[in-house]
């Protein structure tokens, strides 16, 4: 059965959301007043969406919208990209950002507090094929696995920090303030990690503090990525003094984070981590089991039909 206009409407309320009905009927009045027909499902756990997107697929649905943030939308993309490149064609997937982050939708200017302004902007249906990364790796189990991300893939404290920042938004109120001496704690520790990288004929080879692969802005360590050039900015931090971490602070809060002496920026097509020293790895704010060896992180170019201002 075709869906051609009739849009299916994933709903994700974020973790630890108050009053997540509020907001769908705020959302569901602007729907109405654009006169869009649709079906909605709300989504049970964080692994759930990748069975609705499935279902909806099946369904003939050609509009699909996620509410939700940078992870929910990680699972409609990795559930888009393990069907026919066919089907995938005809299907535009649009987001109406309710996450912690909402890193991606903050790159195309879609702003969670205007929902009258997005359901406008998704009405319109303005498409832009998109690119997506992609880590290839094998895992505990020896099976060989693929994982799609939309904005970035981090390897070390970045990971430890959002993952700490997400255990805490999951507690709310005092939590918070926990979360954010727990983060200042990792990083007066300036964690680090033995790496070996290979990034087009660069070896790196040492002591790293964390790697940022972004196909979109990765929370700021990647500000010049774009995800439609078929390639992945890179920016791999090393070891800085206290000075010069107050410093990166700094130029990362003004979106200038590349010009710290102790960040390396690359741009590429593929990164081979040959060793990751078992830094935690994160996939769009979420994390991800330790691979077995190593993994390569490349680029998939406009494989996505994206919903954009």
């Amino acid at each position: 059965m075709q869906n051609n206009d009739k849009w299916g409407i994933i709903f994700c309320p974020r973790s630890g959301q108050r009053n997540p009905r509020k907001l769908w009927r705020k959302i569901e009045k602007c729907l109405q007043d654009e006169g869009i027909s649709y079906d909605h499902v709300q989504s049970e756990t964080s692994g759930s969406v990748d069975r609705l997107v499935k279902m909806m697929i099946n369904n003939g649905y050609q509009t699909i919208v996620v509410i939700g943030g940078d992870s929910a939308l990680n699972d409609a993309v990795n559930s888009l990209m393990h069907v026919e490149k066919e089907v995938r064609d005809q299907i535009a997937l649009g987001v109406i950002p309710n996450g912690i982050k909402n890193d991606f939708a903050h790159y195309w200017e879609i702003d969670e507090s205007d929902i009258e302004k997005t359901v406008k902007m998704l009405h319109a249906r303005r498409i832009r094929k998109i690119d997506l990364g992609c880590i290839r790796y094998t895992n505990s189990e020896g099976e060989r696995c693929r994982r799609y991300f939309h904005n970035c893939l981090t390897i070390g404290l970045v990971t430890s920090v959002t993952n700490l920042r997400r255990r805490a938004q999951l507690l709310g109120g005092f939590k918070m303030i926990s979360y954010f001496f727990s983060s200042l704690r990792l990083i007066a520790q300036r964690l680090e990690y033995k790496m070996h990288l290979r990034i087009n004929t660069d070896e790196i080879s040492g002591k790293v503090m964390t790697v940022c692969i972004g196909n979109s802005t990765g929370y700021g360590f990647t500000p010049n990525a774009v995800p439609y050039n078929g390639l992945l900015d890179v920016s791999v931090v090393h070891h800085p003094e206290v000075t010069q971490l107050l410093e990166g602070f700094y130029l990362l809060y003004c979106g200038k984070i590349l010009n710290h002496r102790d960040v390396l920026p690359f741009r590429t097509q593929e990164v081979k981590v040959i060793s990751n020293g078992k830094a935690p790895i994160g996939i769009d704010g979420r994390l991800l089991k330790q691979p077995k060896g190593q993994f390569t992180v490349g680029v998939d170019h406009e494989v996505i039909n994206f919903i954009i201002p």
